[in-house]
């Protein structure tokens, strides 16, 4: 099933908050897991016009900002949250195939970090704060969000494990 045509059940996540952080910081440590011994050239290739692993791996940092610029959104009030660029322009442009893993990986560190660290700081009242998701048509509260962004990180993960299936047969 593509991202695009999942649907989310928010209920219960405002009770799941440290959860929710652990999955959160635990993405890179996973991520990490599942592509440090494997050859460059299977990290790269790509399954058609699909993106490569490490292509996935660099999509990863790249929504990272479109969280955090969320996280800015509900710290401001805004009415509704900024939308996803649902072309990932950015992430077939980085050219991630031609960098090292490494810098993906510490860069995916960091970034989550950062989110992690706000998340952390965040009171349960702070975390029950809505705004309007634009694609999904609904209120997300930061809670909610923070489930999106983990279910998310789930399912590249996934594809990133069928890949490695796939190119390790």
């Amino acid at each position: 099933m593509k991202w695009i045509d999942r649907t989310f059940d928010f209920s219960g996540t405002e009770s799941r908050v440290p959860e929710l952080i652990e999955r959160l910081r635990g993405t890179p440590v996973r991520v990490e897991a599942r592509v440090k011994d494997v050859s460059a050239e299977i990290l790269t290739r790509r399954d058609g016009e699909r993106w490569s692993i490490q292509e996935n791996v660099g999509h990863l940092v790249k929504v990272e900002g479109l969280f955090l610029g969320r996280l800015d959104d509900f710290d401001g009030g805004a009415e509704t949250l900024r939308a996803a660029d649902m072309t990932n322009q950015r992430t077939w442009e980085a050219g991630f195939n031609e960098l090292p893993l490494d810098e993906i990986l510490g860069e995916l560190r960091q970034v989550r970090g950062e989110l992690v660290e706000r998340l952390e700081r965040m009171t349960p009242p702070e975390a029950r704060r809505a705004s309007f998701h634009p694609r999904l048509e609904v209120p997300m509260r930061v809670c909610d969000m923070m489930f999106f962004e983990a279910e998310h990180d789930d399912f590249h993960l996934a594809r990133i494990s069928e890949l490695l299936r796939k190119w390790q047969e």
